[in-house]
């Protein structure tokens, strides 16, 4: 059994995950973190702060906040317990320091949990090595109304993934207002919509002479991303330290 701490689990996420995991086989939570304790009732303690913990756990998933992250990776690397972190609206630095960690304890972390996701980023890569600079792309996220960030993480995350097929030499550019001019060859259009409860919906399109290539992928509800933590999760704690992404567990799926 494979006992599991949720960072963030008074969250919608963390409530997502804890009830995911009830009907997941070789898997508990036994703890959780979350700086409002009190909000929710659950089955296993809460603790406001991380270093509160008691029981012992064999790895933490982070659904919690960016501004989490330093108590995290420092609970991690002292206790030798590996991390899930599906925490988005990191910067540079803040993954340069989960970067450091992973030195010393496995370190699963991606911007998107979901592995369709993480499949279209790579469809998007193999496309865009193949059409080059014939087609203009444009990525659209829409997400519900309450979400903060924009654009979200895993625009980001596909964004990252095409530049590097062109040698990470596209410059981003999140809409066009005040933009006077006409569109660049070297650009990737990055545009946010939100409202109402969509779970996540990411567009890239591929627009050319006369033609237009377009993949997609929903998120019909937070489940695929409680799914793709658990998976994580088990994935993790087997390996040996450094930094692994969704991509890495594919072998894994597949073996078990």
């Amino acid at each position: 059994m494979i006992n599991i701490a949720i960072n963030g689990c008074n969250g919608k996420m963390g409530l997502v995950l804890t009830n995911m995991i009830k009907e997941s086989e070789g898997i508990k939570v036994i703890s959780g973190i979350d700086r409002n304790p009190g909000k929710s009732n659950r089955e296993y303690p809460i603790y406001k702060e991380i270093w509160d913990i008691k029981e012992k756990i064999d790895a933490i998933i982070d659904f919690s906040h960016y501004s989490n992250l330093n108590n995290l990776l420092d609970y991690g690397t002292k206790n030798n317990i590996p991390l899930v972190i599906a925490t988005s609206g990191f910067i540079q630095k803040d993954e340069k320091l989960i970067e450091e960690a992973s030195k010393k304890i496995p370190i699963l972390y991606s911007k998107n949990m979901s592995l369709g996701i993480n499949i279209l980023v790579e469809l998007a890569k193999n496309i865009s090595n193949i059409l080059g600079e014939n087609f203009d792309i444009e990525i659209i996220e829409k997400h519900h109304n309450t979400k903060v960030d924009a654009p979200s993480g895993t625009a980001c995350m596909i964004a990252d993934g095409i530049n590097k097929s062109f040698n990470n030499t596209k410059n981003y550019v999140f809409g066009r207002k005040g933009h006077k001019q006409l569109r660049t060859k070297n650009e990737i259009g990055i545009h946010s919509i939100r409202g109402g409860t969509m779970s996540g919906e990411h567009t890239v399109l591929f627009s050319g002479l006369d033609e237009i290539i377009e993949i997609k992928h929903t998120a019909i509800t937070k489940n695929i991303f409680a799914l793709g933590a658990i998976k994580g999760a088990k994935f993790v704690i087997n390996k040996k330290n450094g930094l692994y992404s969704m991509l890495d567990i594919f072998n894994f799926i597949e073996s078990n």
